[in-house]
């Protein structure tokens, strides 16, 4: 399912995740010199000299590793400051203030706007676009005066009567009995195409999930990647979208995951809750 061409529904497919950590690890006290021949005995005299040598080492490693994240360190030489990666986070707080489940009230500023169409993308890309009560409600918290209309219109045609039927969902956009809805967008990263302090031009890059659960489901779970373009103007203190629309990918290789069934597919949809989205 996709979140529109024109508007701003989208596609929604699995997502891959995970953060990584690396660790500076001593070495451990296993069999070995460390050069390769066997550790030879500590001799009595020399006991202490050892002792001391390693707690040196120890002191140095730390300083090391510590080296240029205090307050009056020197910087090494090529370093970069915090935050000129255009793709690292910025580690700003999530916005407090919300409409419904939705979160409003942005910064006005390149940061803001981003955070913003993420999670208007993610909100636009949800199960809750398929009933027409919610979706209206969706519609009216996060779209611009101007457009709201229109954006309304399209979404009422994306999400008709015989397309929910064609997915297989019953009339008010739920699963039928025995089965699971899953329809979730989540945002990978963003970038700034446009800005000014009145209006912004966001990509969200976004991985999705989409399909019924259930041992008679024809439409299985998918996942797939795709880019949302969210225009967006600065109305009444806060963000809110002009116009949306979709591209597929960029789509990275497939993994080799074992696929799983449907039944662990729904419990994970309905015990993972989402997030909010922060630049």
């Amino acid at each position: 399912m996709s979140l529109g061409d024109e508007h701003g529904g989208g596609r929604t497919s699995d997502g891959f995740g995970g953060s990584g950590q690396t660790r500076t690890r001593l070495p451990g006290a296993g069999e070995g010199d460390g050069y390769g021949g066997p550790r030879r005995p500590v001799r009595p005299s020399r006991s202490l000299i050892g002792v001391v040598g390693v707690v040196v080492l120890l002191i140095a490693a730390i300083a090391f590793a510590n080296q240029g994240s205090g307050d009056g360190g020197d910087a090494a030489d090529g370093a970069k400051p915090p935050g000129t990666n255009p793709t690292s986070a910025t580690g700003t707080r999530p916005v407090e203030g919300k409409s419904g489940d939705i979160p409003t009230g942005y910064a006005q500023d390149e940061q803001g706007a981003q955070s913003a169409a993420a999670n208007y993308t993610a909100v636009l890309g949800s199960d809750g676009m398929f009933n027409k009560e919610r979706r209206r409600e969706i519609v009216s918290s996060i779209a611009d005066t101007s457009t709201r209309s229109e954006l309304q219109s399209g979404f009422d045609a994306d999400y008709s009567a015989d397309f929910l039927a064609q997915i297989g969902l019953n009339p008010d956009g739920t699963a039928p009995t025995g089965s699971t809805f899953v329809n979730r967008t989540m945002p990978a990263g963003t970038k700034v195409l446009k800005y000014s302090d009145d209006t912004a031009e966001i990509d969200v890059w976004c991985v999705g999930l989409f399909g019924l659960t259930g041992e008679k489901s024809t439409k299985p779970v998918t996942n797939g990647w795709f880019t949302v373009t969210v225009k967006l103007k600065w109305t009444d203190s806060d963000w809110k979208v002009l116009e949306t629309s979709q591209r597929n990918g960029p789509t990275p290789v497939t993994g080799d995951n074992q696929v799983s069934g449907s039944d662990e597919i729904a419990d994970a949809v309905n015990g993972f809750g989402g997030f909010t989205y922060a630049r």
